[in-house]
C-alpha cells in the first residue's frame, strides 16, 4: 500500500508532530469525537480503555499510541479541550 495519503498531526504545545497515515487518522479522530459527543466529557483514561475495547480488534496500529497522538492533535487543532482542573485530565468538546 504505497502512496498512502499522510497527515502532519499537530502538538498543543507546538511541538513537532508527527506524520501518520490519514486513514487511521481519520478513523481515530472519529471515534473521539463520537466518545466525547455521546459522555459529553470522558476522562482521557476511559477513552483510550474504550477505544482499546472498540478498535483493537480490527485497528492495524497501536491503538493507545494513535488515541495519544491524535487527542492532541484535536487539540491543537482546538476541537476538543482539557477540561481545567480534572485529574486525570477529562476532555470535552470545544464549542
Amino acid at each position: 500500500m504505497k502512496n498512502e495519503e499522510k497527515i502532519m498531526t499537530l502538538h498543543p504545545q507546538g511541538k513537532q508532530g508527527v506524520n501518520i497515515l490519514k486513514r487511521r487518522y481519520d478513523l481515530i479522530k472519529s471515534f473521539i469525537l463520537k466518545t466525547i459527543e455521546e459522555h459529553k466529557e470522558i476522562s482521557f483514561s476511559d477513552l483510550t480503555d474504550l477505544a482499546v475495547d472498540t478498535l483493537s480488534s480490527t485497528f492495524d496500529g497501536k491503538v493507545v499510541w494513535y488515541i495519544v497522538t491524535v487527542k492532541l492533535d484535536l487539540e491543537a487543532r482546538q476541537i476538543i479541550e482539557r477540561i481545567p482542573k480534572t485529574s486525570p485530565h477529562k476532555l470535552r468538546l470545544k464549542i
